[in-house]
């Protein structure tokens, strides 16, 4: 079985099942500052890598950012979501890693128009 170095992002990682979330990141990006606010305030545990510092980070995003250096990018278990909120990332959470979620979390519901469009898309009368 493979296993992935902390200390280095091995595009070989991939193949690799991971049990955290990696949230790559860079100095002075305002989303990633966001993302990283949310998750802590969530108390959910994370692991920081700034791509700026680790270039096997940054071939990473790109390789998930369609050759961009898109940052905020999230690995949560097998999947790369490039700048993605807070709740697509628990959602990925609670399927990949859920030992990550906190207790009691709630993704949000929609709200009226949110209702009235999944009406519309699924063709049943909106509550």
């Amino acid at each position: 079985m493979m296993t992935c170095d902390t200390a280095r992002h091995d595009l070989d990682c991939r193949s690799a099942p991971s049990t955290e979330i990696v949230v790559y990141w860079r100095p002075a990006c305002l989303s990633c500052s966001s993302l990283l606010r949310q998750l802590d305030g969530r108390r959910v545990p994370h692991r920081r890598v700034d791509i700026w510092q680790d270039p096997n980070a940054a071939a990473r995003v790109r390789s998930a950012a369609n050759g961009n250096e898109t940052v905020p990018t999230v690995g949560v278990g097998p999947v790369m979501l490039v700048n993605p909120d807070i709740h697509t990332v628990l959602a990925a959470a609670s399927e990949h890693v859920p030992h990550a979620v906190p207790d009691g979390y709630e993704p949000p519901q929609p709200g009226r128009f949110g209702r009235w469009l999944l009406s519309k898309l699924s063709g049943t009368p909106s509550t």
